[in-house]
């Protein structure tokens, strides 16, 4: 079937929550589009606590967290699409999307909610010198491979930036047996939670080296060293600062971006200063009928507070459809 009431594009928390809200609002077709193998998102890889303390009341791992969703979602007999990518969407909010089951697909919807999430910024944002060596991670490729895939990255680690990610990486390679040197953080100040600070590196004495950036990358075919210098209120190097870490690994945390590629293709109106959609009060795109929420919006600090703003965007999209098609 590819006649749809709402079609929802990512399959992780925020899509999960969107569409349980619009079923419960009497929108009876509802799709969602999943790139991955297995919906919940970014959570399935965070095996730490923490999440759900304001939605669940308790402490809550990801996957224990969107599991709750995905178990919903299949007693309200949502339909979802796994393994499948969404290539192009149209104004007249018809989705183009592929697999290997179904080959091209055109879907039609009456209304489309955009929850693509985040993803990370890369070294080439951050303009580090140095040669290509393997062994430079971002830190949350880092945490899909221990976490998912099995494998450990190395033995010896830096890791650039103190987001939450980067914190919390810090506390997981140290449990699994690697030796993580610092965190370095170019502000003053740590970007990540506070709590994430105490409990991922000060538990484990790992330093946290502010007002420092990575300069240099060591190595040629792997990551044998990398020099990190101290910077001014400016954030100009200062000059004979330079301290060498012997590593053969750097993880990246610096940052992420909402996933909009889809989004500028279609011509929505993105926010060129954070790469996030902007949206009027009922959650809707500058093209009417396509909503959007979660990290494509903005960058969420918790998924507590994407489920909460998820589940209204899946009723102002349930009431867009009830308001504009006759069969509502």
């Amino acid at each position: 079937m590819n006649d749809y009431d709402i079609v929802i594009i990512g399959g992780g928390p925020s899509g999960l929550a969107a569409a349980i809200e619009a079923k419960r609002e009497g929108i009876k077709e509802i799709l969602i589009i999943e790139r991955e193998i297995e919906l919940g998102g970014i959570l399935n890889q965070c095996i730490h606590n923490g999440f759900g303390i304001h939605i669940f009341k308790e402490e809550l791992t990801g996957p224990e967290y969107a599991q709750r969703y995905v178990n919903e979602l299949i007693l309200m007999d949502i339909d979802y699409m796994i393994d499948t990518m969404v290539v192009k969407i149209e104004k007249d909010k018809k989705v183009h999307a592929i697999n290997r089951k179904n080959g091209y697909m055109i879907i039609n919807s009456k209304a489309i909610i955009l929850a693509m999430g985040c993803r990370e910024r890369t070294r080439g944002a951050i303009a580090v010198h140095g040669y290509r060596p393997s062994g430079v991670f971002n830190a949350g490729t880092a945490q899909r491979y221990i976490n998912i895939e099995g494998y450990m990255i190395g033995k010896r680690v830096l890791i650039l930036g103190s987001g939450d990610i980067g914190l919390i990486m810090a506390r997981r390679l140290t449990l699994e047996g690697a030796k993580v040197l610092a965190v370095v953080e170019i502000m003053p100040t740590s970007s990540g939670l506070l709590r994430n600070k105490v409990q991922c590196l000060d538990d484990y004495d790992i330093p946290l080296l502010l007002s420092h950036k990575v300069t240099m990358i060591k190595g040629k075919d792997r990551v044998s060293g990398v020099v990190i210098q101290k910077v001014d209120s400016s954030l100009n190097v200062v000059s004979g600062s330079e301290i060498e870490y012997k590593c053969d690994t750097l993880l990246l945390s610096v940052g992420l971006i909402p996933e909009n590629e889809l989004s500028k293709k279609a011509g929505i109106k993105i926010d060129k200063s954070t790469n996030g959609l902007i949206l009027n009060e009922t959650m809707e795109t500058s093209i009417s009928g396509i909503f959007a929420c979660g990290n494509v919006v903005y960058v969420h600090d918790l998924v507590d507070t994407v489920t909460d703003e998820s589940q209204k965007t899946g009723k102002f999209a349930a009431n867009y459809v009830k308001k504009n098609y006759h069969n509502y």
